[in-house]
């Protein structure tokens, strides 16, 4: 890779059977930067999940990873990630009080709550976090992920 010039990036598309029959063709795609993400938990058994979740998601890149509250405002300010995954509860401030405070000072941040709330006992200041969804950790996945964000600008939203 030449400094300062963009990687080229192919997608893997459905169709035309061109390699070995496979109903596989590349195609060149636009040349795009990834979505950067912190993953902002305090245990590690998650955050190790999560990126291994982004290892596998094209357009997605892990820019770092937090376990608390005030570690995460700090390192939004330094990475500039695009997205966010943040728990609700860690020791010190919550997920939700991080997430008022990420979203104040940076508006284009896009977060995602993650925990192991069932959807009807999510605490109420949840919703006005500022947080663009919420998703329940047992069903965080690549699929889910992209879908997440597909839809961030849609409103506050659970996962279903």
């Amino acid at each position: 890779m030449t400094p300062g010039v963009p990687e080229a990036r192919h997608t893997l598309q459905q169709g035309g059977g061109i390699l070995g029959g496979s109903g596989l063709a590349w195609e060149a795609g636009p040349v795009t930067s990834p979505h950067l993400v912190l993953v902002v938990d305090d245990q590690a058994p998650f955050r190790a999940a999560a990126k291994a979740v982004l290892r596998r998601l094209a357009g997605f890149d892990l820019a770092g990873e937090a376990s608390s509250g005030p570690e995460a405002i700090e390192l939004v300010g330094k990475l500039h990630p695009a997205l966010v995954l943040m728990d609700i509860n860690m020791p010190g401030m919550s997920g939700i009080e991080a997430t008022r405070q990420v979203v104040s000072a940076h508006p284009d941040v896009v977060v995602i709550l993650c925990s192991t709330y069932d959807a009807a006992d999510l605490p109420a200041d949840a919703a006005t976090s500022g947080a663009a969804g919420y998703v329940h950790k047992e069903r965080f996945g690549a699929d889910l992920l992209r879908r997440l964000w597909a839809n961030r600008d849609s409103g506050w939203f659970v996962d279903r």
